[in-house]
């Protein structure tokens, strides 16, 4: 079965999603802003979900982390949790 680990920042208002998303791509660290806005428990390991199962997560989520690129980060993905910035550190 695929399994795969992903870490994601989770924020309210996609406009404040699409900031970090600039932050990351001028160089910010990941999981400096997980560890800073995430509102997620996972804000803690800066973003860290750990490894999971397809079907663990909601399918939007799943989507991202079980068929987009790898290490890039995708997003603000929209869930009924907020917005999310994803990536995928690995999936086999």
């Amino acid at each position: 079965m695929a399994r795969a680990c992903a870490r994601h920042i989770l924020v309210k208002t996609k406009a404040e999603a699409e900031k970090l998303k600039e932050k990351l791509a001028e160089g910010a660290d990941f999981a400096q802003l997980a560890k800073k806005y995430s509102s997620c428990n996972s804000a803690k390991q800066g973003g860290d979900l750990g490894e999971f199962s397809p079907g663990q997560m909601v399918k939007a989520f799943d989507n991202v982390v079980f068929k987009k690129a790898v290490l890039t980060v995708h997003g603000p993905i929209k869930t009924q949790f907020g917005y999310h910035l994803i990536e995928t550190i690995y999936r086999n």
